[in-house]
């Protein structure tokens, strides 16, 4: 649990927003889209979903995929079948169904807001953009959860979702989903306001979810590769010792919660004066 803890603390310090930001997002998502994404208008509805599913593609390195992955653990639970093809269709939708929802409920209400929601304002309080205080609340609120259910799969608080490994999936899906609404990244604010001009809250909905799909995308497909190539066996092999299961996915999903609070609710604000945090020689 120490190890977690501590993990997270030294992610956290050593976390880079402008080279998972600009040197791995926006160059996948230049080379996918032929020009400079974030420039670049978008061109029409159609446009408009590409872009959604490519930035989200370009925000592969980000830390909802760690939350994903500390889902392996209960998706091998909710799993409940030898076949390699159930065993990864069940747990995968289970965990789309999560994120998905919320993603898209988000994209349909903020399209109906619009400028009112603070993710898509320019103002500052003092110093702080108020778009990164919506992230500073959001994420922290959303790391305290991960903290928790971390330490429920470690056994030291009660598990809320004892004996129902799918349920359990379903929410950490929509914990992912719901890292669009504190995500600052430049090019989902850029979707966002799009799909915001268009009026329109289901084309806001198709857009989000699209996000969130193309932001899992190549977790999802190493996923696959996983239980497909070891024919449903690694799941098995898994799931056999809970003690195992619990010990992984606690440790991982402990880490991602503590590494959540302490970059947003600690780093982010030292960079604008308020608090003390280390620094490094880069963003």
């Amino acid at each position: 649990m120490a190890a977690s803890i501590v993990a997270g603390i030294v992610l956290s310090i050593l976390w880079s927003y402008e080279f998972v930001d600009s040197v791995i997002g926006d160059n996948v998502a230049n080379t996918l889209l032929g020009g400079d994404a974030k420039a670049e208008p978008i061109t029409g509805s159609f446009a408009g979903l590409v872009f959604a599913f490519v930035s989200g593609f370009a925000g592969t390195f980000t830390a909802c995929n760690i939350a994903m992955a500390a889902s392996i653990g209960p998706m091998s639970q909710a799993s409940g079948s030898t076949d390699a093809m159930r065993a990864l269709l069940r747990p995968l939708g289970a965990f789309t169904i999560g994120m998905v929802s919320v993603s898209a409920v988000y994209g349909f209400v903020g399209v109906l807001l619009g400028d009112n929601l603070p993710q898509l304002s320019k103002e500052m309080v003092g110093t702080v953009p108020v778009r990164l205080i919506q992230s500073s609340v959001v994420f922290g609120v959303v790391g305290i959860i991960f903290i928790y259910l971390g330490l429920a799969a470690l056994g030291v608080v009660k598990d809320v979702f004892a004996g129902r490994p799918t349920a359990r999936v379903v929410f950490l899906g929509a914990l992912v989903g719901a890292f669009l609404i504190g995500r600052p990244y430049p090019m989902f604010v850029k979707l966002f306001e799009w799909a915001s001009a268009s009026g329109n809250p289901l084309y806001g909905a198709a857009t989000f979810a699209l996000q969130s799909l193309g932001n899992v995308l190549l977790v999802s497909l190493l996923f696959a590769a996983l239980i497909l190539g070891t024919r449903g066996r690694f799941l098995r092999w898994f799931a056999a010792n809970p003690r195992r299961m619990s010990l992984v996915s606690g440790t991982m999903l402990l880490a991602l919660g503590v590494f959540t609070v302490v970059y947003w609710d600690l780093r982010v604000p030292s960079i604008f004066g308020i608090g003390w945090f280390p620094e490094m020689p880069y963003n």
